[in-house]
């Protein structure tokens, strides 16, 4: 709904909505996902607690909203940076959505780590509002090695090839129901191809935003992140 078409009443509502996922993130960055507190975000928008509760019921529908917030403005990054790159590019488009995600990443760490890291405790996010957003990287992702496969775009042979997945076992169920969910034409080995480099991907991203490499192991991570999308390009067959 366009700000033209809300009430007062609504826009209202949306204003303060915005202005407590505004705060939520500060809190985020400042204490951590663990030690957010309702409350004080109430007492920084200048209210009392029993206010904020009309907007948002809890803790956990803080993290929630937290959670969704974060997942959407990551996808939309991604999709800009994807956008930009012409269609028939695949290794271009895979490198840009490596990029903004990485970028992203880096410029929001504890975003970053409530969606990437560690479990909050207590907090079991609800599927039924953060699937989609959740799932719109891997899917832009799925969709370029996709697309590369129906045009003829992937190089064969694929270094050090797979022996194939056995019919009639779990995994082989799981990767029938992942193609048909995402509408795939890929074969199962370059749907096992780009689940690892999907966990390869970030992976990398989140040893470099926990500093899981060590200090001062690597002078310059975004050189050494470049060095891994080219190993990982090779991997699916994206050449370029």
């Amino acid at each position: 709904m366009t700000d033209s078409v809300r009430t007062p009443r609504q826009r209202a509502r949306a204003q303060t909505i915005d202005d407590i996922t505004r705060l939520g993130r500060e809190h985020l960055a400042a204490h951590g996902a663990a030690a957010l507190s309702l409350r004080a975000i109430a007492r920084d928008l200048g209210l009392v607690s029993s206010a904020v509760y009309r907007y948002v019921k809890s803790r956990d529908d803080l993290l929630t909203l937290l959670v969704v917030d974060a997942y959407s403005e990551l996808g939309d990054e991604v999709n800009r940076a994807v956008e930009s790159v012409p269609e028939e590019n695949y290794a271009g488009r895979f490198r840009a959505l490596a990029r903004a995600a990485r970028g992203w990443a880096v410029r929001e760490p504890a975003r970053y780590a409530l969606i990437f890291g560690s479990p909050v405790p207590g907090y079991r996010a609800p599927a039924e509002q953060t699937t989609e957003p959740g799932t719109r990287v891997i899917r832009a992702l799925v969709r370029i090695y996709d697309d590369a496969y129906r045009a003829g775009a992937i190089s064969r042979p694929l270094p050090a090839a797979s022996n194939g997945v056995a019919a009639d076992t779990p995994l082989a169920a799981d990767l029938e129901r992942i193609r048909n969910e995402m509408h795939l034409e890929t074969d199962d080995d370059l749907v096992v191809r780009g689940t690892l480099v999907w966990a390869s991907l970030f992976g990398a991203i989140s040893f470099e935003v926990f500093g899981q490499y060590g200090q001062n192991t690597f002078g310059d991570p975004e050189q050494l992140f470049e060095q891994y999308l080219t190993l990982l390009q090779g991997m699916v067959g994206l050449g370029g």
